[in-house]
């Protein structure tokens, strides 16, 4: 028998189209359908953002600003270890310079006990011992030894220049002392740098006491002076001529350098001509005398020009203004 089941077929393949329609559609809702909560709406905007921002960048700058100050700080550290460490160094040479000071007060105390009677003396001279000494200084050709210490009033011209304080400082406190020891009694005594700078302002103009105390003072001050200097002793002669002369008292300049950087020796030796005039006798006003610190011949040949110079100055102007001058085998 055969069966006719084409009717059937064509049913079951309709039913099977809708089945398959209504699954997609059902997929085509999931997919289009929202699920889960409804989404939060976004807040407005905060007002203090533009403070916030502002903060954050002041912070910012604070903290680039500290970052800087850490470095200029490790700077400072480093330079205050180089201080530290030179003021230790000077401080080891200031006790080495006081203890050659003291062996040098030591020694002047025990020549002044024996050379101070004769010191006197000599300060003390008769009118006939006078002119017998006057004499003696008219016949001598011997400039640089002999010193006249018939002096009542003594002005020291130091140069307080870099070379001199510090290469011949000890030498130059040396020779103050020495100085001194051969003037053991004086009405009045001044220190000035060679610009006129006095070591003591208290006395601009006036004498400084002679007493043993005053003295020490002065070569206590003396160690750490150092006043500023163009190395030209010709301001501090001009500044004691005319600051402190006085036609009755004695007056003697002690000139105390190395080196000269003016511009011409004759110009200053006419200048000072022409201030420190001579009276009736021929005798100038005040007396110079230089002491010269060869600290300059140190250097090679070339570099000596100043300290030649310095040492033609003196020399010159001791020999017209009834001085002497004294140079230096060492400076140390």
């Amino acid at each position: 028998m055969k069966l006719n089941r084409r009717d059937n077929e064509a049913t079951s393949i309709a039913f099977l189209d809708v089945i398959t329609c209504g699954f997609g559609a059902i997929i085509l809702l999931l997919m289009i359908a929202k699920f889960g909560d409804p989404p939060e709406q976004e807040a407005p905007d905060d007002p203090r953002i533009s403070e916030i921002s502002a903060l954050q960048r002041s912070l910012f700058a604070m903290q680039s600003r500290a970052r800087e100050v850490e470095t200029a700080i490790v700077s400072k550290d480093q330079q205050l270890a180089v201080w530290k460490s030179e003021s230790v160094r000077m401080d080891k040479e200031l006790t080495a310079a006081r203890n050659r000071g003291k062996s040098i007060r030591d020694m002047a105390a025990a020549n002044a006990a024996i050379l101070g009677e004769l010191k006197i003396a000599q300060q003390k001279l008769t009118e006939e011992m006078r002119r017998l000494y006057q004499q003696r200084d008219r016949v001598r050709t011997d400039l640089v030894g002999g010193i006249p210490i018939d002096s009542e009033y003594i002005i020291f011209i130091i140069d307080t220049s870099g070379s001199m304080f510090r290469y011949a400082w000890p030498k130059v406190i040396e020779q103050f002392v020495e100085t001194l020891t051969v003037y053991p009694k004086l009405k009045g005594i001044q220190i000035m740098n060679d610009m006129g700078a006095y070591m003591f302002s208290s006395y601009r103009g006036q004498w400084i006491p002679d007493t043993p105390g005053r003295r020490q003072a002065i070569i206590d001050r003396l160690r750490t002076w150092n006043a500023f200097s163009n190395s030209s002793p010709v301001e501090g002669i001009t500044a004691a001529i005319r600051s402190f002369y006085s036609a009755d008292k004695k007056i003697s300049l002690y000139v105390y350098g190395d080196e000269f950087t003016g511009r011409s020796v004759r110009e200053v030796v006419e200048y000072m001509e022409s201030i420190n005039r001579k009276d009736a006798q021929g005798n100038p006003l005040v007396r110079i005398h230089a002491i010269g610190f060869p600290v300059q011949f140190a250097n090679p040949p070339h570099l000596q020009g100043t300290g030649i110079r310095f040492a033609t100055l003196m020399r010159e102007l001791t020999r017209r203004n009834g001085g002497t001058f004294v140079g230096l085998n060492s400076f140390r």
